[in-house]
């Protein structure tokens, strides 16, 4: 698969991320930190939760062990994305290359590669990738340049409108994400079974006391690892097919 293809792949992804980036800009801003802090951060981290919370917890003063230890309680999911999509790539696929991959791997990313059928090459990885990633950067670049404007052009009695701007574009991430899981739903309905197995767990963790009160990011790899291995264990895949269907390669 090539590059082009990741481009156009990660294109939609982009113009989510835009939005998104473009709130955590501007609330980055108005918490109080100079316009370059949300770009540095956006141009050395990649992942949406991770830096709207880290950036809220160096605002509110906490130490370097606690902004550690949240960071990787939030983030540790990615590591399971990452076994995922290590056994879809191509033979040959060197330290060096998989180090850049790893700076990618985000939760949209991971449904779109995950999803091809063919071999992931580096080219298509990297295309999909760099096209998603350009789209948070700009977006954070855009908020941060025009936090400043907003404020001034939405003060006094038009605040609670600033305050439903913020909101709404935070909205178009999760709308991007279900077009993403939709489609294979209606072809696959395995698919279709675990994400509602999925919405049910979510359900569970977050109306029930004790498990709500977990951290964000241990309820998505318990949730993950839960579901997915309730579906591996009724439906086993032959692996056989796995490699039939990704056999081929464009």
């Amino acid at each position: 698969m090539k590059f082009t293809r990741g481009l156009k792949d990660g294109l939609p992804i982009a113009l989510g991320y835009l939005s998104v980036a473009f709130a955590y800009a501007v609330q980055a801003v108005n918490t109080g930190f100079p316009f370059w802090f949300p770009i540095l951060v956006s141009a050395t981290n990649f992942t949406g939760t991770g830096q709207f919370v880290g950036t809220n917890l160096i605002a509110a003063g906490a130490n370097l062990v606690m902004l550690a230890a949240t960071l990787l309680v939030i983030n540790i999911r990615y590591t399971l994305m990452s076994f995922a999509l290590a056994q879809k790539l191509e033979d040959g696929f060197p330290l060096w290359k998989r180090a850049i991959v790893a700076f990618g791997v985000t939760d949209e990313n991971f449904a779109v590669a995950v999803r091809q059928p063919y071999k992931l090459t580096f080219p298509y990885l990297l295309g999909l990738m760099s096209c998603s990633f350009c789209g948070w950067l700009g977006g954070t670049a855009l908020g941060a340049g025009m936090s400043e404007l907003l404020e001034l052009l939405l003060t006094g009695g038009a605040h609670v409108y600033y305050e439903m701007l913020m909101s709404a574009l935070g909205i178009a991430l999760y709308a991007m994400f279900v077009a993403i899981v939709l489609p294979p739903s209606r072809e696959d309905l395995h698919i279709l079974l675990l994400v509602l197995l999925s919405v049910a767990a979510s359900c569970v963790f977050y109306f029930v006391p004790a498990l709500a009160d977990l951290p964000a990011g241990l309820n998505i790899i318990l949730c993950s690892v839960a579901c997915t291995a309730v579906i591996a264990a009724l439906f086993p895949r032959r692996e056989e097919e796995t490699r039939g269907q990704a056999g081929g390669e464009e």
